[in-house]
């Protein structure tokens, strides 16, 4: 099944939030989120701000984070308040010349944020006391809060999906607490997950083409996703649905029971054009590639609204920010 899922969600509307042509040039590699009255949170595709629209992609704000990529933005809700995580890996594709670009890595490590939504920074976590760190790059890739407005404990959970590929559980102060021992191939994407009546934690098992589940204290549960998905990136909770987007041009939609509901966007030819997720100009330069609406490129970071309006961040030169809107029928 490709571009759509079943009902009660078969069609959708899709529009695409407007571009800063200032930032154009910028490779986009940067997550997503929603806040509860609906505002949208993404990253600039150039330096290094967050930067807020409406529903509707007006920019109402943006601030500088001090940090190199937005690459994972989650939102935890402690009382009244709601935060923005983000998990920054600390390298970031940048321009050299017009159509060329190298990878810029200014520290040794990348770095864990949580900021108010007004831009002030409330606490970083500091580099896992783990052995992988003693000669490796700590390069996470995603962060979730066990909200303690959602009822958890307000323990964080950080993947490392591009350094030592671990995931790590720190405790609500940023104490480093542990370290998963299952094995992963770059754990991208993290999510609580809050269908059941007990809530677990999934995790975007990328380069295994696969998730893995565990409860909240970091006990295995269950691997699903097998066969299903193609390079599982990131996760949002819409309804009863899990929305999982694929970096290879598509999101996939599992039910309740793990169980595959549909695609959504699929373009399945995507990946093999000459620099997927740029395209090579006649003249051998790495250029923005030509989009389709409706269907998708390179989806990085997923989030869905309670209204069920679902937003996608696509990972390529000046990013694309869509919202698809369910229609009925």
């Amino acid at each position: 099944m490709t571009g759509s899922i079943s009902k009660p969600a078969s069609d959708y509307q899709w529009f695409e939030f407007s571009g800063d042509p200032a930032m154009a040039d910028g490779w986009a590699h940067h997550g997503v989120a929603v806040t509860a009255d609906g505002r949208v949170v993404t990253f600039a595709p150039s330096g290094d701000e967050v930067v807020i629209f409406d529903a509707d992609g007006h920019r109402l704000d943006s601030w500088t984070t001090g940090l190199t990529e937005g690459h994972c933005i989650s939102l935890s809700r402690d009382g009244a308040a709601e935060h923005i995580w983000i998990a920054d890996p600390g390298t970031k594709m940048v321009t050299d010349s017009p159509g060329t670009y190298s990878a810029f890595t200014p520290n040794d490590h990348g770095r864990v944020a949580k900021f108010d939504l007004t831009g002030q920074l409330v606490l970083e976590l500091p580099l896992p006391d783990h052995p992988a760190y003693r000669t490796g790059r700590f390069a996470p890739t995603s962060v979730v809060a066990d909200a303690t407005g959602e009822g958890g404990r307000g323990n964080v959970w950080v993947g490392d999906g591009y350094g030592a590929s671990l995931v790590h559980l720190y405790g609500p102060d940023g104490t480093y607490l542990k370290t998963l021992p299952e094995e992963f191939d770059c754990p991208h994407g993290l999510i609580i997950d809050r269908r059941r009546d007990e809530p677990e934690l999934y995790v975007a098992d990328r380069e295994n083409q696969r998730l893995q589940v565990f409860d909240l204290d970091g006990g295995f549960r269950r691997i699903c996703g097998e066969e299903l998905l193609r390079r599982p990136s990131a996760f949002a909770v819409s309804g009863e649905n899990l929305i999982i987007a694929e970096l290879e041009a598509r999101l996939a939609v599992l039910d309740v029971d793990d169980q595959l509901v549909g695609y959504i966007g699929a373009d399945d030819d995507a990946v093999s054009r000459p620099g997927w997720p740029n395209a090579i100009s006649a003249d051998g330069l790495t250029v923005r590639p030509p989009l389709d609406s409706g269907r998708f490129n390179s989806p990085h970071g997923v989030a869905a609204a309670r209204d069920g309006r679902i937003i996608v961040a696509e990972w390529l030169i000046g990013g694309r920010v869509n919202r698809l809107t369910p229609q009925d029928g």
